[in-house]
């Protein structure tokens, strides 16, 4: 019975053979040297998913392979050097290119490898989100423009005007797109402010303690704070139960 021969990775099948580009993540050190053969003090494993092995690395000039189990004869060992955080490898040299491509483990953590059409992907993408941000901010109400903004600035949203409050809006929506997009898109945001303000006006009055909310009139209890929630966030889900939607419904009256 014949064996069976072990396929290569899929990684592998669909290598492209070309130059490439490899930069430092988060740092641009004059020189920069990554770990370039495997030893007890400072390993260099890959774990191939096909034997379910770690198989032990090493750049070898003169060898086809990365892999220690697979180069033959005397081996002309280097050094793996990024210099001002990139390093560019020609197509020649398959062997360097595929340890830092395909099974080098610092790959994505100290440095990545530069690929032009998943940039340009990726920064389509962000476009994308950083526009549909920006509509939505330009079309927001500016009640729920109020509500969203509070949650990045605070209590200063109360001072400003309402073109200070779209202009800002605007501002973090193409500064933090998908954050924006998150808090608008959130249910609680509208109610939290509301209770924001009803605090501020002095129609609501939240306890030194934080632990209780009752009106601000009569000093009456309204609700209690669970432990370790934040207190507007506790009270907007409050204005969802039965007795919560008739206070809110007060309050309303009161704003106007």
């Amino acid at each position: 019975m014949s064996k069976t021969k072990i396929k290569e990775t899929p990684t592998v099948e669909s290598w492209e053979v070309k130059d490439r580009n490899y930069f430092l993540i988060g740092k641009t050190p004059l020189t920069y040297t990554i770990n370039s053969k495997h030893s007890q003090r400072s390993p260099l494993l890959y774990f191939d998913p096909i034997t379910s092995e770690q198989r032990a690395l090493r750049y070898a000039t003169n060898q086809p392979s990365p892999f220690i189990d697979e180069q033959k004869g005397e081996v002309t060992l280097a050094h793996i050097m990024f210099q001002d955080g990139a390093l560019y490898v020609p197509k020649e040299y398959q062997a360097l290119q595929k340890l830092l491509s395909l099974y080098h483990p610092k790959k994505d953590y100290i440095y990545a490898e530069h690929k032009p059409i998943e940039d340009a992907k990726d920064q389509l993408v962000d476009l994308e989100i950083e526009l549909l941000a920006l509509n939505a901010a330009q079309n927001m109400e500016i009640d729920h423009a109020e509500a969203v903004l509070r949650v990045e600035m605070g209590s200063s949203v109360s001072k400003m005007s309402t073109k200070e409050i779209k202009r800002d809006l605007m501002l973090f929506a193409k500064r933090n797109a998908k954050a924006f997009l998150s808090i608008a898109k959130d249910d609680n945001v509208q109610l939290r402010n509301f209770g924001i303000k009803a605090v501020e006006l002095g129609i609501v009055k939240l306890s030194g303690d934080q632990r209780t909310f009752a009106w601000g009139s009569n000093g009456r209890k309204l609700m209690t704070i669970p432990f370790d929630e934040n207190p507007y966030s506790a009270l907007a889900a409050w204005f969802k139960t039965d007795e919560g939607v008739e206070v809110y419904q007060t309050i309303e009256k009161k704003f106007s």
